[in-house]
């Protein structure tokens, strides 16, 4: 398993790890601090450090990564997998460069493609042009939302019988569930931001990026009618200036609590009226999942990955970037409880029905044998 950085290895695979290792298969990682996070000690048989770069134009990172992987391989792999889109070109430059008898079958799981609409001409064009080089050298591309499936055909990235349309990597809804929380928990972590009892809260979970836009969460609750509401903010990130000055500027100074990156994000979703996404572009969001499996209703925009999960009767989706219609929806959470409490039942049930992690498992046993009986062949 190859990725950029360790946080990916270790907040999505552990439990595939686990599962194949269960199975008697070894299974190593490589990643940038991978041989240095402490999350995934125990995982693998071998971790591996990659001097990776999340930029694209980081020749100096590409190059570097690329001899690592090339040294990582000569081990012997039956099947390498892959995920975000650094990682996935250097590795599949890397193996297209191996002896035709000695390269193992390639997965790459696209967790959303970086070419987007609203991405940028130029940017766009970049990233379609390196996902149709390395299609070429790809056995299976995973997608994980309709979006990027119908983008995959339309840019003839790998041929039909080569994509695979998967719901996401799978969430463990019994850790995401209400009874998994201990009694005082939720309330506990809302007291612990100065909230009092009984004050509606909405929660935006994820990094503060421009691709996520959290300031515009904040412009929204200074718009909202229920002028008694709170905003609280799980996570960190470079907008966080643009973040605070919405705060001022909005008019919401008192009412919004930035608490940083915390370690278990449950209680505080769980405590929630609802949460709130406001990203211009993702794959199959985590933290909708984990909402929606924790019976809490979502207002998100309608970007792509986020609309494949709220679908109607699970929650409210808006136009990205469209404010005042954020607050409507986040009004309308609070102005009718029982269709809330209906969307709560509602998301629960559709994550327990489609995004469990055995399921998940299930399809990539199917998935690695069939990359492996073709390559008996």
């Amino acid at each position: 398993m190859v990725a950029t950085v360790s946080a990916t290895i270790r907040g999505f695979l552990l439990p595939y790890a686990t599962h194949f290792r269960g199975m008697g298969w070894r299974v190593d990682a490589a990643a940038r601090g991978a041989t240095v996070d402490a999350g995934l000690q125990g995982f693998f048989d071998q971790l591996d450090e990659l001097p990776l770069s999340r930029s694209i134009f980081d020749a100096g990172a590409i190059l570097r990564g690329l001899e690592g992987v090339t040294r990582i391989l000569e081990r012997g792999y039956d099947i390498v997998h892959v995920h975000t889109p650094i990682a996935a070109f250097v590795t599949r430059a890397a193996i297209r460069r191996m002896p035709v008898d000695r390269r193992p079958a390639v997965v790459y799981t696209a967790h959303g493609f970086p070419f987007y609409p609203g991405g940028g001409r130029m940017r766009n064009a970049l990233f379609i042009t390196a996902e149709r080089v390395a299609g070429r050298w790809t056995d299976r591309l995973v997608v994980i939302n309709d979006d990027d499936y119908s983008a995959a055909l339309r840019h003839r990235i790998v041929p039909r019988r080569r994509l695979v349309l998967m719901p996401g990597i799978g969430l463990d809804t019994d850790w995401y569930s209400r009874s998994s929380l201990s009694p005082g928990g939720p309330a506990s972590a809302l007291a612990g931001l100065g909230i009092e009892p009984g004050t509606p809260v909405f929660t935006v979970v994820g990094e503060f990026t421009q691709r996520k836009r959290p300031f515009d969460v904040v412009a929204a609750l200074g718009r909202m009618r229920h002028r008694e509401s709170h905003l609280v903010l799980l996570g960190e990130g470079p907008e966080r200036p643009r973040v605070e000055a919405s705060v001022l500027d909005s008019g919401v100074t008192g009412r919004v609590h930035i608490a940083g990156t915390v370690e278990d994000v449950r209680p505080t979703v769980a405590a929630s009226t609802a949460l709130v996404l406001a990203s211009r572009m993702e794959g199959l969001p985590r933290c909708i999942m984990e909402a929606l499996s924790l019976e809490v209703p979502v207002v998100a925009t309608d970007a792509r990955g986020s609309a494949d999960l709220v679908l109607p009767g699970a929650g409210i989706v808006v136009p990205v970037g469209d404010v005042e219609a954020m607050a409507r929806a986040m009004d309308r959470i609070l102005d009718d409880p029982e269709e809330a409490r209906a969307m709560a039942v509602h998301g629960r049930l559709r994550m327990v029905e489609r995004y469990q992690i055995p399921s998940l498992l299930a399809r990539h046993e199917v998935l690695y044998g069939e990359l492996l009986a073709e390559r008996s062949r």
